[in-house]
């Protein structure tokens, strides 16, 4: 099992991480506004399964075997990075929405939201970093075991992202009314794009 100081060091590294702004809360802070709560979290549901994918990839060493692969991580990276603009695209261009509370949301939209949570972590460097790079630096990896990975970094993960992201839709929800004029919602949605936009030619960048 792993130590008491492990798991707290790997929470608190891992809260940090989490809260420090970035593309994915952006989007999910912005997809919170525009379109509520269940739209939200159904971005931090896709967010939360990036970031088990990659801890998955750490512990169970992939990316010692996935490095070898340069053309498959450079082609990763390049549909990471259209997504991403395409994304900074709608964002910059996205109509006004209007607070409508009783309006349903679609299944369609909760799909599209979950996706973009999830390719906004796939394709997030500071995501990559954390658990294919410092997380050996915070949790000694020759410890962990399946039943460490699975009883208790898997849970411990979800906690912490679900918290913090918890507390960023619950933030944009408590603000939601007052970005209800067209104006609010352009610079909300244009500094997301401008946040998307810049990510995506950051990796196109270390791709060459």
């Amino acid at each position: 099992m792993l130590e008491v100081s492990q798991i707290l060091t790997y929470t608190a590294a891992l809260t940090v991480a989490a809260a420090i702004p970035g593309p994915a809360m952006t989007a999910l802070v912005a997809r919170s506004v525009s379109n509520g709560a269940l739209v939200g979290f159904s971005v931090l549901l896709g967010l939360i399964i990036g970031d088990l994918t990659y801890l998955s990839f750490a512990v169970f060493g992939l990316s010692i075997i996935a490095s070898s692969f340069d053309t498959l991580f450079v082609a990763v990276r390049w549909g990471a990075s259209l997504y991403l603009g395409y994304l900074a695209w709608q964002f910059w261009f996205a109509n006004h929405q209007p607070i409508d509370e009783d309006q349903p949301i679609k299944k369609k939209e909760l799909v599209a939201a979950w996706l973009s949570g999830l390719t906004l972590t796939l394709s997030n460097p500071k995501t990559i970093a954390f658990y294919l790079a410092l997380l050996p630096l915070v949790i000694n990896m020759e410890s962990i075991s399946l039943q460490n990975w699975g009883l208790m970094l898997v849970p411990l993960t979800v906690l912490v992202l679900l918290s913090v992201g918890a507390v960023f839709i619950l933030g944009a929800l408590s603000i939601r009314h007052s970005l209800s004029s067209e104006r609010a919602q352009r610079i909300l949605f244009r500094g997301a794009a401008v946040i998307m936009f810049g990510t995506a030619v950051t990796m196109l960048i270390k791709a060459d």
